[in-house]
């Protein structure tokens, strides 16, 4: 510096440039203040001491807009009853502007001072209607995160700051991303490889679909198991001789675990994906009441077929039983595997294939040679015609009690910020 004197800023001059950064607040940048003052004795590190006495210059603003695929990313989430929410430490007015840009509700922006001035019970009720924040200190973020969950929702936290970490630690799932700051990683429950809101709405459709894939296997397994053993129970205490012997009983078990490696890659309806689902016991115990005892009366409708019209042997009711239950077993899958008709939402062809293999050699074993290894005999085709009916009643049956067993019954996520 020259040593000549800048005049200091007149209460009109401050008025003016509070206006200035209001205005580019308004536009979404962010702004730094340049002063300066002349430099006087000799040189040494600058420190707070000389912070003083200093003269606006200007301003640099820098712009920091949404990623382009962040409105896209919001709407994607919403669709799936995801609601999101911006709780940063920008000016708030710059917060109205960038979530106005990204598609959020600006009514009302809340900052930190106004954070303050709300008990916990007034925060959890606002918290319901504004999606902005703006000016907030770290605790601040983890009021918010707290008041969300206080209103009963699972709430998810997305930031990358050392300002985030409370709110990461205290909401349900913590997400921060590759290059953010080390306590932000610590604090956080998952690290994203990518900075981009497209990667959470990407994650939540196939955790879903996931999810409802699981559901489905469990399904099947319990209601598979709890009609088997309550037939094999029943035949045991009624019949002179074994229901079925215990390699086939092995063989039934295998193939159908084989039939169900198809699952985890089959696709599901939307509405078991629109709404988060959730682990339901009394829904598993619901299915597995209604498809397992079922299947069961289907058992005994076959086993007095077996005995009282064709005079079946026991190998031969061993046979035919077999063949009635992997039938069943495997062919009930592309029916409950969907809340709509099974012809008009055809699985994905990992799991018919892995089905109808399954099925092929489970049919095709005991006209075999091998079948003699496991004690099989060839049913008379006039029985297997008996044993088709059932498997054709019973499918059409499984059709119609499906929906009295499956039914498919809103978490929010808190963000930081949708910014590159």
């Amino acid at each position: 510096m020259d040593g000549t004197a800048t005049p200091p800023m007149e209460s009109q001059q401050r008025a003016d440039v509070s206006a200035q950064i209001h205005n580019l607040a308004g536009d979404g940048l962010r702004c730094i203040a340049v002063a300066s003052r002349p430099w006087l004795g000799p040189t040494h590190d600058v420190d707070a001491k000389d912070e003083a006495d200093l003269v606006f210059e200007g301003l640099c603003a820098f712009a920091d807009p949404p990623k382009p695929t962040a409105a896209a990313a919001i709407a994607r989430l919403a669709k799936a009853g995801i609601r999101l929410k911006i709780l940063s430490g920008d000016d708030p007015v710059v917060v109205k502007r960038l979530a106005g840009l990204v598609g959020l509700k600006t009514d009302t922006v809340l900052s930190g001072t106004d954070i303050v001035a709300l008990s916990d019970d007034a925060l959890a009720v606002q918290v319901q209607f504004v999606d902005a924040y703006g000016r907030l200190a770290p605790d601040q973020k983890s009021r918010i995160v707290k008041a969300l969950q206080a209103r009963g929702a699972v709430v998810g936290f997305l930031g990358d700051g050392i300002n985030d970490a409370p709110g990461l630690k205290v909401a349900d799932i913590g997400l921060s991303v590759d290059g953010a700051t080390g306590v932000a990683q610590a604090a956080a429950d998952m690290i994203l490889l990518e900075s981009d809101l497209g990667v959470v709405a990407d994650g939540v459709e196939e955790g879903r679909r996931t999810f409802a894939n699981i559901l489905k296997y469990v399904r099947m397994g319990a209601s598979s198991n709890f009609g088997n053993m309550l037939s094999m129970a029943v035949a045991s205490i009624a019949l002179p001789f074994l229901p079925m012997l215990p390699t086939q009983i092995l063989l039934n078990n295998l193939l159908y675990d084989l039939s169900e490696i198809g699952i985890p890659f089959d696709t599901v309806r939307p509405e078991a994906t629109v709404r988060p689902q959730v682990w339901d016991i009394r829904g598993l115990v619901r299915f597995a009441a209604i498809m397992g005892p079922m299947s069961s009366l289907f058992d005994f409708l076959t086993f007095a077929t077996l005995v009282f019209f064709f005079k079946a042997s026991p190998a031969e009711f061993q046979t035919a039983w077999f063949l009635e239950s992997m039938a069943t077993q495997i062919l009930v899958i592309f029916v409950v595997r969907t809340n709509g008709r099974p012809w008009q939402d055809l699985p994905n062809p990992a799991l018919t294939a892995s089905s109808l293999i399954a099925l092929v050699v489970a049919m095709a074993l005991p006209f075999t040679p091998a079948g003699h290894w496991f004690g099989f005999e060839a049913p008379p085709p006039l029985m297997l015609a008996g044993i088709g009916l059932v498997v054709i009643v019973y499918l059409i049956s499984a059709e119609f009690l499906k929906h009295l067993a499956v039914s498919y019954r809103h978490p929010m996520l808190a963000t930081k910020r949708l910014i590159a």
